[in-house]
């Protein structure tokens, strides 16, 4: 098994701050043009954090900027590297969310999960009020909460739907068909989409309402906008 390649290689912890001051040759030859994350304290609580691509350097300057006379030990913890160093920073500051920071840092590509886990308790939710009034048995609630875990969502037509049927809709004089699948999804030239709106927008090119555009066959003959499911 190959070995896991170091992030931190060498580290101080705890160091006063007056070293910087009665031993720089000593520091010096430690951190100067040295890659690595640093972080400030002021009787041992957590005042700031930083990165540096020359710590000594940085170091230095917080005995002269808005940070000099607050903080009287650091710790320095040398990369090998720096591709990681400012997520790491970001991650650190995030965490600690330390006094003395402006900003909490960004990731370059990670996702906030803030929006789906919103959703998901949404969805949960709406489907235990429809499970409690009647308007869905305990078998097809128990299948919608099980899809929610597995895919993280629900499509929008699920609870209304028990099996597989057609849907149309007329735009610019041409007539547009799809297939809703008994899972609730809407297969569309065979991309499915959740929602009957996101269907629609495949069409339009822009923001639609597929709930009263979409329409089904309630009755031979009796196409109805999907909106009837929800009545």
């Amino acid at each position: 098994m190959a070995k896991q390649k170091a992030l931190v290689c060498q580290h101080l912890e705890k160091i006063s701050g007056d070293v910087l001051g009665k031993y720089k040759d000593v520091i010096r030859e430690y951190v100067k043009r040295r890659h690595g994350v640093y972080a400030l304290y002021r009787k041992n609580r957590l005042h700031y954090v930083g990165l540096a691509s020359n710590l000594r350097s940085r170091l230095a300057t917080h005995l002269r900027d808005r940070h000099a006379g607050i903080w009287d030990h650091f710790s320095v913890y040398l990369t090998v590297g720096d591709e990681h160093l400012r997520e790491l920073e970001s991650l650190v500051l995030r965490i600690a969310s330390p006094k003395g920071n402006k900003q909490k840092g960004k990731f370059s590509e990670s996702v906030d999960l803030r929006r789906r886990f919103r959703r998901q308790i949404a969805q949960s939710q709406r489907l235990e009020l429809d499970r409690l009034l009647g308007s869905i048995g305990p078998k097809k609630a128990a299948k919608l909460k099980e899809q929610i875990k597995r895919d993280g969502r629900i499509p929008t037509l699920a609870r209304y739907v028990t099996q597989r049927f057609q849907i149309r809709l007329m735009y610019k004089g041409r007539l547009y068909r799809a297939r809703v699948r008994s899972d609730g999804t809407i297969n569309y030239r065979g991309k499915l989409f959740t929602s009957p709106s996101w269907a629609a927008m495949s069409i339009y090119k822009r923001s639609v309402d597929g709930w009263h555009v979409w329409k089904f066959q309630r009755a031979p003959g009796d196409w109805v906008t999907l909106d009837e499911l929800r009545r």
